[in-house]
C-alpha cells in the first residue's frame, strides 16, 4: 500500500512520523515543494535575527519514508500530478498543504520562511530612525513587531489593525497593550487601502510613511483542493467527513489549516492532532476496522513577546479565552516550551490532545 503526505508542515509530519511506527508494511512518500521543515511558530525570529525557523527535512522524518521535493498541481483519481509533469500513484493520500497569505501588495508576506528571510534582510539594510508597520493584530503580528522591537530598538515600530488581540482575555488585551507602548509602538486602527515603497495610504486619505511594511495575517489556504475537483467551503478549505476524510473522495484524508473542520482555528495545536487522527484511521482502516470520529479541545493559547517576555492564555476546550493567563518571564518559558513540543510531535509523531466540547 503507497500513501502519499502532500505538505511537510506540523500536519504532514505528524502523520508520515505516526504512519511509519502504526502501519510499518505501508510505503510512505512525502511531498514538499522544498526540502526543509518550517517551523511557522518561529518566523518571526527568524526575520528579526533572533532564531531560525528551518530545518532539513532528513532530520524530521523517520528512515523508510521517502521525500519527494516537488509541488503538486493536481489530486486525480489515485494518482498525484506534480509541478515536473511526473505522476504518483497511491492507495491513500493525506493533504495537509497549510495555509497561504493574500498581502497587499508592496507588502512582505512573513508567514512562509521565504517571506521571513526576504523581511530579515530588508530589516538588516535599514538604517537607524527607519520606520517599519506590521499590519496584522493577531498573535503574528504581536509577536513579530515585539520580537523586531527587542532586536532592533533603533527603528520606528508601528503595528496597523483594526482590533489587536481581539480573541484574548480582556485582561490579557491590556498587558498586550502596555508591551506594545513599552516598546513605543505606535498603533494605527484606521484601514490601509494602499502601500508604496516609502508611505501607506490610509481609508481615512491620510498617509503616514513606512520604510518597511510586513503583512502578518494569515487567513487563506492554496487552491489544490478546489482544482483537484474535492468539495471545497467558501474559503477554499477542502470539507471533510467526522473523520477527517474528504467528502468527495475518502481515499483523500485532509489535515491542517486546508481542512474545512468546524470550531478549529489555524495552528499547530490543531495541525499536529489532526495528522495525528488521520495516521491513526488510516492504521485502524488497513487492519480492516472502522474509522472513528475526529474529536479535539483547546487549552489555551501563547505568544512571546520578545525573548524575555510573553503571554499564555488560557481558554475552554471550545477556544473561547478564559479570566487566567500568564505573563513574563514564566510564560516566555512556557511558549518556547510548547513550541520545542510542537517540533518534537513533528519529528517523532507523538502527538496527544484532550477531546472536544460536547456539543
Amino acid at each position: 500500500m503507497h500513501i502519499v503526505v502532500i505538505g511537510a508542515g506540523y500536519a504532514g509530519t505528524v502523520a508520515a512520523n505516526r504512519l511509519h511506527r502504526k502501519a510499518p508494511d505501508a510505503r510512505i512518500t512525502v511531498v514538499n515543494p522544498r526540502a526543509v521543515f518550517i517551523e511557522r511558530v518561529r518566523l518571526h525570529e527568524q526575520l528579526a535575527g533572533s532564531g531560525t525557523a528551518d530545518r532539513p527535512l532528513t532530520e524530521m522524518l523517520r528512515d523508510g519514508i521517502a521525500v519527494e521535493t516537488a509541488s503538486v498541481d493536481k489530486i486525480g483519481d489515485g494518482a498525484l500530478t506534480l509541478d515536473d509533469g511526473r505522476s504518483l500513484d497511491f492507495d491513500h493520500a493525506i493533504l495537509a498543504a497549510g495555509s497561504i497569505a493574500n498581502p497587499l501588495a508592496g507588502t512582505i508576506a512573513i508567514g512562509t520562511w521565504e517571506g521571513a528571510e526576504q523581511a530579515r534582510i530588508a530589516l538588516e539594510a535599514l538604517p537607524a530612525g527607519a520606520i517599519v508597520t506590521v499590519i496584522g493584530g493577531g498573535l503574528t503580528g504581536i509577536e513579530t513587531v515585539t520580537e523586531i522591537a527587542e532586536a532592533r530598538p533603533d527603528l520606528r515600530l508601528r503595528l496597523a489593525s483594526e482590533t489587536v488581540a481581539a480573541g484574548l482575555s480582556a485582561g490579557a488585551q491590556r498587558h498586550i497593550g502596555a508591551t506594545l507602548a513599552r516598546f513605543n509602538v505606535e498603533i494605527v486602527t484606521d484601514r490601509i487601502t494602499e502601500v508604496t515603497p516609502t508611505a501607506l495610504r490610509l481609508g481615512s486619505g491620510a498617509e503616514l510613511a513606512s520604510d518597511l511594511t510586513l503583512w502578518a495575517i494569515i487567513a487563506a489556504v492554496p487552491d489544490l483542493a478546489a482544482r483537484s475537483g474535492l468539495a471545497v467551503d467558501t474559503g477554499g478549505r477542502a470539507l471533510v467527513d467526522a473523520a477527517l476524510r474528504s467528502v468527495t473522495d475518502p481515499r483523500v484524508f485532509v489535515v491542517g489549516d486546508c481542512a474545512a473542520v468546524p470550531g478549529m482555528r489555524m495552528a499547530c495545536a490543531t495541525a499536529a492532532p489532526q495528522g495525528a487522527h488521520a495516521a491513526d484511521t488510516l492504521a485502524r482502516m488497513i487492519k480492516g476496522r472502522e474509522p472513528r470520529p475526529f474529536s479535539m479541545g483547546y487549552a489555551g493559547q501563547g505568544m512571546s513577546l520578545g525573548r524575555r517576555d510573553g503571554l499564555m492564555q488560557t481558554t475552554d476546550r471550545a477556544d473561547n479565552p478564559r479570566r487566567l493567563f500568564l505573563r513574563g518571564r514564566v510564560a516566555a518559558f512556557a511558549k518556547e516550551r510548547v513550541s520545542r513540543y510542537a517540533a518534537y510531535a513533528s519529528r517523532t509523531g507523538k502527538s496527544v490532545w484532550i477531546s472536544g466540547p460536547k456539543r
